[in-house]
């Protein structure tokens, strides 16, 4: 009786470890710092576009989990709640206009809602994916 109650200290004490490590880790570790990245690449923002068209796999092997820094017409500001998603327009499609949509970082709402319609700028984030009408990057920012 004495060694199963060692046993089941061990494997309690072991398990106490585990989730410390787990937590530590993977829990706890720090989130990327998107603004202060360097660009992995620059290009114009509808040649983003463009490449997604043409080769999508291609292009999810160039663009997908880098930083990119793109420019373009700002064919749209919108706030959906918390959000602030600044859109470049190249095509339109069956349920509006196709491009690229970017999330601006909280940090940058105010000054992406501040922008004109129309206007040129450069935005810089984390490219997620294309979602066969739009290219996605998430936490963009203002160079």
């Amino acid at each position: 009786m004495k060694t199963w109650k060692i046993i089941l200290v061990a494997i309690a004490i072991l398990g106490i470890i585990a989730a410390l490590i787990v937590w530590f880790f993977v829990y706890n570790k720090p989130h990327p710092d998107f603004i202060g990245a360097e660009p992995d690449m620059e290009l114009p923002a509808e040649q983003l576009y463009l490449d997604f068209i043409d080769d999508e796999q291609l292009a999810n092997d160039t663009y997908i989990d880098k930083v990119l820094q793109i420019q373009g017409e700002i064919a749209d500001v919108e706030q959906v709640d918390d959000m602030v998603i600044l859109s470049f327009v190249f095509q339109d499609g069956m349920f509006g206009g196709e491009g690229v949509r970017c999330t601006i970082h909280e940090s940058f709402h105010e000054e992406a809602l501040s922008l004109e319609v129309g206007s040129v700028v450069t935005v810089k984030g984390y490219c997620t994916g294309f979602t066969g009408s739009d290219v996605i990057i998430e936490h963009a920012s203002f160079p």
